[in-house]
């Protein structure tokens, strides 16, 4: 795995904000916490927590186009990211809350998505021990640790967290998203060039399970 810094309040912001960087990778997150409920949620007693992600213009070697939100890739990452923090986190406590996290990468080097699910539980988490401080809520709502790693196949070697170069180059490529008790959230894959066996599969998921213990002790810290 390549290595990991966490930088928090990385912005003067009274929101959440936390720079995750993996390797080149880096993704700036922040949170932002409101009491307006999606209009299918009002006058229930669960509450939100949704995501959207973005690359900056100049976050890879050709320019992003500042609308590139709209498209379906940033579209379903944000649902990626969206679904894995809502799958460790009580929504019941959330009562009456509606959390955005923000993930916008500066600079993309391979596992953007990866990157900001595991800066988002660290900016989450950092938002929720704020709200607790102030008497706003009772307890965290985060309920287990959730952390995510690209693993692939290249040129026959089985890699954790491919950069660029390596995810531009692989045989096959995988993000998988688990929580703490390495219990499956998530699993995107996708066979290259040539289809992969179940015992790759297997390989592939047990080589990732310890960097992600990793992440998770990083999160932790």
């Amino acid at each position: 795995m390549r290595e990991v810094k966490v930088t928090k309040d990385f912005i003067n912001s009274k929101n959440t904000s936390v720079l995750y960087e993996s390797g080149n990778t880096k993704v700036l997150i922040t949170v932002s916490i409101s009491d307006r409920l999606p209009r299918w949620l009002e006058n229930s007693d669960s509450g939100w927590v949704t995501a959207e992600y973005s690359m900056l213009p100049g976050s890879s070697g050709s320019r992003v186009p500042r609308k590139s939100y709209e498209g379906g890739r940033s579209k379903e990452i944000s649902r990626l990211i969206g679904r894995s923090l809502r799958a460790v986190c009580n929504l019941k406590l959330l009562n009456g809350y509606s959390v955005t996290v923000d993930c916008d990468v500066l600079e993309a080097d391979g596992g953007t998505r990866t990157a900001s699910i595991n800066g988002s539980w660290i900016a989450l988490n950092e938002s929720f021990n704020k709200l607790v401080e102030k008497g706003e809520m009772n307890q965290n709502p985060l309920m287990n640790h959730v952390a995510a790693l690209s693993v692939g196949i290249v040129d026959g070697e089985y890699i954790v967290d491919l950069d660029y170069q390596n995810d531009s180059n692989a045989q096959v490529d995988l993000n998988i998203v688990l929580n703490d008790n390495f219990e499956i959230l998530e699993i995107q894959g996708t066979a290259e060039k040539k289809p992969f066996s179940k015992e790759d599969l297997d390989k592939l998921f047990e080589i990732t399970k310890p960097e992600i213990e990793k992440i998770i002790t990083i999160q932790k810290s």
